[in-house]
């Protein structure tokens, strides 16, 4: 039998016991975070992407135990804030981005970072868009929306408003105008939904497709007529108001989401932690109810799901913006 020294023994005790202190590469990324986060948001304060991330900063700073901070990054419609977090390389740098993160590669002349190369964490919240005219329309249901557009096609030309050139909802009204069987309508591009909503309010322009969290309090004031919602069910706020699935649009489902996504290649202990963060700030009841309360649908789930939709709509507005020839303006 080989006999150990006592000076032997030692030294493998402690050897095992630093073995068993020092952080391993699974340990030292459970760790995650060591510092503040942020959540870069490539738009001003207050719209449907700011909103989304303010929702979850709360919560997630419960569970992580470190603060966790919006920083809005605004610019070309969301790609400063999505450049910031790809430069930055940067674990605790976490972008919350909109549906045109999918959009903006196909649409933007110049290279915009691509949504497939970030890392899926969670989804917040998903938004149906809402058709909306002024109440002096002559257009209460589809089929007198259509009539309309026709009428006024062949007396010069019909105009929809959108918040942005290359925007969701501009190609969102490009694929409802094709699943309806419409002409070519004349798009009225503005700097965000808000002024795009007024000048329908204010009946500059027949109508407007957004988000429905931004149009429903018109709605309730009696400002906007509702003529169909883009999602796969009625939404519970204007449940008198059908899908354009039950009014015999083909293949017309569309929804604005805003998510969560970290840097290239994130480590799967962090978006483990950082999902599970997540999940646990929108199901608080204050958050998951305001979300509801603004005609919103509540996200959460895995990043799988996430990646679903990213690649989902990634295909479908690319395909929609070659079609129509759409470029960001």
């Amino acid at each position: 039998m080989t006999s150990i020294s006592r000076r032997q023994l030692l030294g493998a005790t402690a050897a095992a016991a630093a073995s068993t202190l020092a952080p391993s590469g699974a340990s030292a990324q459970a760790a995650w975070p060591s510092k503040p986060v942020s959540l870069v948001v490539g738009y001003p304060p207050g719209g449907l992407t700011d909103v989304g991330a303010r929702f979850i900063t709360n919560g997630m700073s419960s569970v992580l135990g470190r603060s966790v901070v919006v920083e809005n990054r605004p610019g070309a419609s969301g790609n400063i804030g999505a450049s910031e977090v790809l430069r930055a390389n940067d674990a605790h740098k976490l972008l919350v981005a909109n549906t045109s993160f999918t959009i903006n590669p196909h649409t933007f002349t110049t290279p915009s970072p691509n949504p497939l190369d970030f890392t899926p964490i969670g989804l917040i919240l998903e938004s149906q868009l809402v058709l909306c005219v002024n109440p002096s329309s002559p257009a209460k249901n589809l089929e007198q929306f259509r009539s309309w557009v026709m009428a006024e096609t062949k007396a010069g030309g019909f105009s929809y408003a959108c918040a942005a050139s290359g925007g969701n909802t501009h190609l969102a009204m490009e694929l409802f105008r094709e699943r309806a069987e419409l002409p070519v309508m004349n798009q009225v591009s503005y700097k965000g939904s808000a002024p795009a909503i007024q000048d329908v309010v204010g009946n500059q322009v027949p109508c407007v497709m957004d988000a429905a969290s931004l149009l429903i309090p018109f709605i309730a004031a009696g400002k906007l007529r509702p003529i169909l919602v883009t999602g796969s069910t009625r939404l519970p706020a204007l449940q008198d108001v059908p899908t354009g699935s039950e009014l015999g649009l083909r293949d017309f489902l569309v929804t604005v989401f805003v998510g969560l996504w970290g840097k290239p290649h994130l480590e799967p202990e962090i978006v483990r932690a950082a999902n599970a963060a997540l999940n646990t700030a929108i199901s608080a009841p204050a958050v998951s109810g305001a979300i509801a309360k603004n005609g919103d649908m509540v996200g959460g789930g895995s990043p799988e799901r996430l990646s679903r939709l990213t690649h989902d709509n990634y295909r479908l507005w690319g395909e929609i913006a070659k079609k129509n020839n759409i470029r960001a303006g």
